[in-house]
């Protein structure tokens, strides 16, 4: 009887895992297809680069206050209604974009879309998180690679519909897809049970005066300061260095594709190692990739020096989730979650422009190697607040 019941409750989780993998990827792809938009936005409706920088930034903004002050909701028995809510509110935010024709309407969009879906993140996380038990780190590693997947294929599905169907269709394939995915996923046996917390915390924050949570979090902090200079960088140094158009449009697409295909293995290797040791073990690696960027002069150099950074990252990236997932209660793996997208968000928000002055005032060596300096500086601070569980693994 306890076999079958264990059997149901697997069986259960997997198809949790599924249906919000997708859905998680579908919130990942407007993103991406946003992203492809400034171009389009210029040329049709006269918005500026600038204007376009305060879509993409305030986006980011609004997702870290939504991960950290909406985030602990999902503990406290609204987890359900942050998912639903949120995702249906994104596919609204995504309409507006699509169909808006000025910066108003389309920045409104943005806004709608950046809390929607730092609402709807960490409470995808927390159904995940609880529902894992001895697989935490190869289902958390399978989110990882759907929320990459779906920002890829976010730039794949603008340019196959924007030319024959026009600015809108894209917006309007992931809004209806993502609601098609809420009304699947309500049909899940979802736990939202709220009661068994003795102690419903207003944020999470408190989470960050147990030393290992707040060494997990820097941990991820010091990975999206990498994304956060990296995706500043690209095409800026590929351009000055004359680098084939192909080449370097190709090189983000091919990051990805390790993202997504080694993520499960990512989190089960994690579980198995220790979080911060392969968390740790993979910034250090991402260091060194910095230091090589900022040496080189040749575009294929560094695209072929990417591509083996690519692969680091898959088998690495997806620690500092697992760490988070171990270290916070499970009852309040909400907040925690949120707490550690916000901060990654914040980070890599905040080290972006800070890259794109870099390189303008002083060049492609110090930006590179003063942003591995950073990292640096994260690691080490990530791993002597972990100290009393740096070998933690389950």
């Amino acid at each position: 009887m306890s076999t079958d019941t264990d059997t149901e409750a697997a069986a259960t989780s997997q198809q949790t895992l599924r249906v919000f993998s997708t859905l998680s990827a579908a919130l990942a792809a407007g993103y991406g297809v946003l992203f492809t938009m400034g171009g389009d936005y210029r040329d049709e409706y006269g918005i500026s680069e600038t204007t376009f920088g305060l879509i993409i930034g305030i986006g980011f903004l609004l997702s870290f206050f939504a991960q950290v002050m909406i985030g602990p909701y999902g503990d406290r028995g609204y987890a359900r209604f942050m998912v639903f809510g949120g995702s249906l509110l994104n596919a609204a935010g995504l309409l507006m974009m699509g169909f808006g024709t000025t910066a108003t309407v389309i920045i409104a969009g943005r806004v709608i879309s950046g809390l929607a879906i730092g609402a709807a993140g960490p409470a995808i996380k927390r159904f995940v998180v609880v529902g894992s038990g001895a697989n935490l780190g190869r289902n958390l590693g399978r989110l990882f690679s759907a929320d990459v997947f779906g920002f890829a294929l976010g730039p794949v599905i603008s340019a196959i519909l924007v030319g024959p169907f026009g600015i809108a269709s894209p917006f309007i394939v992931i809004a209806a897809a993502t609601i098609v995915l809420v009304l699947l996923s309500m049909r899940l046996p979802l736990d939202d049970d709220a009661a068994a917390i003795p102690d419903r915390k207003r944020f999470a924050f408190d989470l960050l005066r147990y030393r290992p949570f707040a060494g997990a979090v820097m941990l991820g902090v010091a990975a999206f300061v990498m994304i956060g200079t990296f995706d500043a960088l690209w095409d800026l140094v590929h351009t000055d260095l004359g680098t084939a158009e192909w080449m370097a449009n190709l090189g983000i697409a091919l990051f990805a594709i390790p993202l997504v295909l080694l993520g499960p293995t990512a989190g089960r290797l994690a579980q198995r190692i220790g979080p911060f040791i392969v968390g740790a073990a993979g910034m250090l690696a991402a260091i060194v990739f910095f230091g090589i960027y900022g040496a080189l002069t040749v575009g294929g150099a560094i695209f072929a020096v990417t591509m083996v950074h690519a692969v680091s990252d898959g088998l690495t990236f997806a620690a500092s989730g697992v760490a988070v997932g171990m270290t916070a209660p499970e009852e309040r793996q909400s907040g925690a979650q949120g707490v550690l997208g916000g901060m990654q968000s914040l980070g890599a928000g905040i080290m972006a422009p800070i890259a794109g002055w870099l390189y303008e005032t002083h060049g492609q060596k110090t930006t590179y190697w003063v942003s591995g300096g950073i990292i640096f500086m994260l690691v080490v601070g990530g791993l002597v607040l972990a100290r009393p569980a740096i070998r933690l693994k389950g």
